[in-house]
């Protein structure tokens, strides 16, 4: 099917530019897809020169013609736009409205300048439609064309180089080679006539234009002729942008995906009547164009599926591969902006894409920091894991913390590697140090846990060894007891501090730290021993009653004593007192420190020897003034020692007296029964009388032996009886019940 040339009118003849008919075209012809490679030829000349029925015969396209029969008059108005068929790369065909037209008339000059710039702003070749008869003469047709162009041209302030094709029309019988020497000299008269800026004073012709010319038959007359010779020409449009093409010297091309914009602005300016800046053109539509395309692939990344799935899975969860498939997302629409930008001005093209690429940056950033989140919190877990597992299997503190830390560090470190991408260099550094110093956190409090139980378990074991030895050594109150408590005191400190020391030492911790605990326990061992003298000081008046039972109550072999005539109840009561007052001395003070004292002296001088009654009140402040328990401190204790004061020591023992005291007076009662039931049987003088008095009774019973046999029964009968009720027994309490 042969190709359609869509032919379509691109500015109307009132000036107004057919926007949404230049869109329409650019996609039928699919000319977006040609970036660089396509070319843009426009073609001037006077009404009625046949500009349109030689284009479409060069080109294929449909350009309305002039109908001869219908006379010469204006056929093509404003301009219109056609894609050549058949010609690659491709080629736009653009049929200007013809100048000194009698429709617009002599003064209305303004379109047909304006036509001109627009013509040589956009088109890469522009073919000039002049009539043979012209050339050489002063007052042709095409002077005041070649002016215009001239003179627009100017008005570029960087001018793409255009080629200019002449097109001589209706050829005569002079020899072509005579007619190009005098056209390039007729350009070169009416180029050094036209007024120039300041710029371009001494600039060449040839910086602006490459010329080519070409002459025709004349098609009404030839037009077998011209056809072939316009077939010829046609053959030169096939790769004209290629190096020796028409075009291939031109320069600041408008990638094809910018066309319309830049032809929409490109009129725009020419229709305000400003000077147009191509180098300024080009940047603009090249910027506009470019962020068009960045915009585009930013709301195609922003609603790809890859991506929405990768976003949704990440906030589960790590994602295995998270970099290497968010590089290649990105990577693909950055590689289509590449692809689409890639005929634009660099600087703004890279520009664009440095803009692009930081917005798609900071859009998926969220997602790289919640991946990096869930790396850290499963290094965290698993540092957690791994460093309870290594002490649950006995493994030294720091050894399993060091080791736990590092492999969690390098997993940490490979996820990280794992969620880098490509185009960003993205600092985890700071969720490294977070993850480091959640890890320290862990390992210090796991190492304050470890060792608090530790201290706890070795105060325990200190506790046990202590507290019971202790208060028996304190309940024994015997010369030797704080002597003994030192001993077992440093003795099983030094043994729990040897343990605790190898303990902690997997711990590896500073000296100071160290030594600190050590000195902790030792001192948490005093404080035991110091609680059990406290609380045991405390109960003493309990525990000088006891001790004083246990003396007074109980012999050398601990049976209870029979209080019997021969038991000396003062010397006995003295030494259960001495035994009590010694315990209290030994329980006045903690005696930790090999000090000597003189607490036992001045307690049995004070109490046990210096009972003395004091009468007058003047000899009772003379006594108090003499009294070496009227303080409350001790010589050479200090009162942080002191568990007792001697105030209290005189006060307890007053105490204790008082409540001894009926236990002694029970002894006493007691010694006096025993003593009276010992003696049931008559007084001395007594038996003598009956001896006496009954002696002729005796004689009678030794001569009648019935009297004796009948005594003898009644003597079993009473010794029966007095064992049967162990009168003995009872007469021990005397012979009458007190």
């Amino acid at each position: 099917m042969e190709e359609d040339c869509c032919a379509t009118q691109l500015i109307y003849g009132d000036g107004q530019f057919n926007s949404s008919g230049l869109d329409r075209f650019v996609k039928e012809v699919k000319l977006a897809e040609c970036g660089l490679s396509y070319a843009v030829v426009a073609i001037m000349g006077p009404q009625s020169s046949g500009k349109s029925t030689l284009l479409n015969h060069l080109f294929h396209t449909k350009f309305r013609e002039m109908d001869a029969y219908s006379g010469r008059s204006q056929t093509t108005k404003g301009v219109w736009i056609a894609k050549c068929v058949g010609i690659e790369p491709c080629t736009i065909a653009m049929d200007l409205e013809g100048t000194d037209g009698r429709e617009r008339g002599e003064d209305d000059t303004t379109f047909e300048k304006q036509s001109a710039l627009f013509a040589l702003a956009v088109s890469d070749i522009v073919l000039i439609n002049m009539w043979c008869h012209d050339i050489g003469r002063e007052q042709a047709a095409n002077k005041p064309l070649l002016k215009t162009v001239f003179q627009v041209m100017m008005r570029l302030f960087s001018p793409r180089k255009t080629t200019l094709l002449f097109v001589i029309r209706d050829k005569t019988k002079t020899p072509f080679e005579y007619l190009e020497p005098v056209l390039r000299e007729d350009i070169q008269k009416i180029w050094d006539g036209v007024p120039k800026p300041q710029a371009h004073k001494s600039t060449p012709f040839s910086d602006f234009f490459s010329v080519e010319v070409v002459a025709l038959s004349s098609y009404e007359e030839k037009e077998e002729k011209f056809k072939e010779e316009v077939a010829q020409l046609r053959q030169r449009f096939f790769h004209s942008i290629s190096p020796g093409g028409l075009a291939g010297d031109r320069r600041g091309v408008v990638p094809a995906t910018g066309f319309s914009f830049s032809a929409q602005q490109i009129w725009k300016v020419i229709k305000e009547n400003k000077d147009l800046d191509l180098p300024a053109h080009k940047v603009m539509v090249a910027t506009v164009r470019c962020e068009e395309i960045a915009n585009q692939k930013f709301n195609q990344l922003v609603y790809d599926e890859d991506w929405l799935a990768l976003e949704e899975a990440v906030q589960t969860g790590p994602v295995q591969g998270f970099g290497k498939r968010l590089s290649s997302i990105l990577g693909t629409y950055l590689s289509e902006y590449d692809m689409e930008a890639v005929y634009f001005d660099e600087g703004v093209r890279n520009s664009k894409r440095q803009l692009l690429e930081s917005k798609a940056l900071d859009f998926v950033y969220p997602a790289y920091t919640t991946m990096l989140g869930h790396l850290r919190s499963k290094a965290l877990e698993d540092f957690k894991v791994r460093l309870e597992q290594s002490l649950n299997k006995g493994g030294e503190f720091a050894s399993s913390v060091r080791t736990s830390t590092q492999s969690s560090m390098l997993e940490f470190d490979k996820g990280c590697a794992d969620a880098a991408i490509q185009q960003a260099d993205w600092d985890a550094s700071r969720v490294r140090e977070k993850l480091k110093r959640d890890i320290d956190a862990h390992a210090s409090s796991v190492r304050s846990a470890k060792l608090s139980e530790l201290n706890i378990n070795y105060e325990k074991q200190l506790s046990a060894s202590l507290s019971g030895p202790v208060e028996a050594l304190l309940e024994t109150g015997g010369k030797d007891t704080w002597t003994s408590i030192r001993k077992l005191l440093n003795r099983e400190t030094e043994v729990a501090v040897s343990k605790f020391s190898a303990a902690v030492a997997g711990f590896e911790l500073d000296k100071d730290t160290s030594t600190k605990m050590m000195q902790n326990l030792r001192d948490y061992a005093r404080n035991v021993v110091e609680k059990k003298a406290r609380e045991e000081a405390a109960n003493i008046m309990i525990h000088m009653k006891d001790r004083f039972s246990t003396v007074f109550n109980y012999d050398s072999d601990s049976m209870p004593r029979v209080w019997t005539g021969k038991d000396d109840i003062r010397s006995i009561t003295k030494d259960a007192r001495s035994a009590s007052l010694k315990l209290l001395s030994v329980m006045a003070a903690i005696r930790l420190e090999e000090k000597p004292d003189n607490i036992e002296k001045l307690l049995f001088s004070s109490l046990m020897d210096g009972t003395v009654t004091v009468s007058s009140s003047q000899d009772r402040r003379i006594a108090a003034s003499t009294d070496p328990l009227a303080s409350s401190t001790w010589e050479e204790v200090s009162s942080k020692d002191t568990l007792i004061t001697p105030v209290q020591c005189k006060s307890l023992w007053r105490q204790f007296k008082a409540e001894t005291e009926y236990s002694v007076t029970q002894a006493i009662a007691a010694q006096e029964a025993h003593k009276r039931s010992n003696n049931w049987l008559p007084p001395p003088w007594a038996i003598m009388a009956m001896i006496v008095l009954g002696f002729n009774e005796f004689m009678l019973l030794l001569k009648n032996p019935l009297y004796l046999m009948v005594l003898f029964v009644a003597f079993l009968i009473s010794k029966a009886l007095w064992v049967q009720m162990d009168i003995a027994g009872e007469f021990q309490h005397g012979t009458v019940s007190i």
